[in-house]
């Protein structure tokens, strides 16, 4: 029987380090690796990444904004990046943040999720703000065809506390609901490490977590955290912020490791050190 997305990516990062290295082909980092702003920049820079960490990385995250800017030919570029990683053996989580209801947030499960594809990673990231169980056509299909979600639940940006740090009249608020309803999915699932439901939540909060009455722990389910290296957070912030759950927790590294290209020694070298920073 094949293991499901969350036993996969607790052993890639046993294996690699639990560094997620972000695939995000921006005009910045297009420039200073010599490339035009154009879809041979892109298709060069994306595979170039791949090329130099493949094997090598807990996981990849292609950013999907930064393909479908280029129209279909981008959105090409991204399937290329996926299948990419598959041929190298590295697990692949799409940033696309997708969110609906009904058929609507079916299709993006058959997009992102189901058999055969071209657009379907180990994993997508997903937005819950119509509701936690609005997700249940992808949770549901990510399970079956042992692949993962990581869902927002409490993110760095400060706009984000408007709405993650609300409290309802039990005094949940909104980011511990999403954690408890994602918690109650996995209980649902057979896994031996981690669930198919991850969560995002960045590695600057601070306290929040503890705050805001997030049980980390209870998820058993991968923890993708932005914001270490270049944003800020290091080992002494993903302490504080994930406490015991610190273990399932993928750090998410981009421009520390990309501003390091083209060379591919150079990015192997940066992934090494962001791992260093971890041990």
């Amino acid at each position: 029987m094949s293991l499901g997305f969350g036993d996969r990516l607790a052993a890639s990062m046993r294996e690699c380090g639990p560094v997620c290295v972000g695939i995000d082909p921006h005009p910045a980092l297009l420039d200073a690796w010599g490339l035009p702003l154009s879809l041979e920049g892109l298709r060069h820079f994306s595979l170039g990444v791949v090329g130099a960490l493949g094997g090598r990385v807990g996981a990849f995250k292609p950013q999907s904004a930064f393909f479908e800017r280029f129209g279909s030919k981008g959105v090409g570029v991204l399937e290329e990046v996926i299948a990419a990683c598959t041929g190298v053996g590295s697990l692949c989580i799409v940033d696309a943040k997708r969110g609906d209801i009904g058929s609507t947030m079916k299709g993006y499960a058959d997009a992102y999720l189901a058999q055969g594809s071209p657009l379907a990673a180990d994993a997508v990231t997903l937005s819950p703000y119509l509701g936690v169980g609005s997700l249940r056509p992808a949770l549901e299909l990510a399970a079956e065809n042992n692949r993962g979600v990581f869902v927002l639940a409490l993110t760095s940006n400060p706009e984000g506390a408007s709405v993650q740090h609300c409290r309802d009249s039990e005094g949940r608020s909104v980011a511990a609901r999403v954690v408890e309803e994602l918690a109650a999915f996995n209980a649902e699932c057979g896994f031996d490490s981690l669930g198919p439901a991850g969560v995002v939540v960045g590695a600057t909060v601070g306290s929040a977590v503890k705050d805001l009455g997030i049980d980390l722990e209870s998820l058993h389910g991968a923890i993708l955290a932005p914001g270490f290296g270049a944003q800020g957070a290091g080992p002494d912030e993903l302490a504080e912020v994930f406490g015991r759950a610190r273990h399932a927790v993928l750090a998410s590294s981009s421009r520390a490791v990309l501003a390091k290209g083209p060379s591919p020694d150079a990015l192997r070298g940066a992934y090494e050190e962001a791992v260093s920073l971890l041990s």
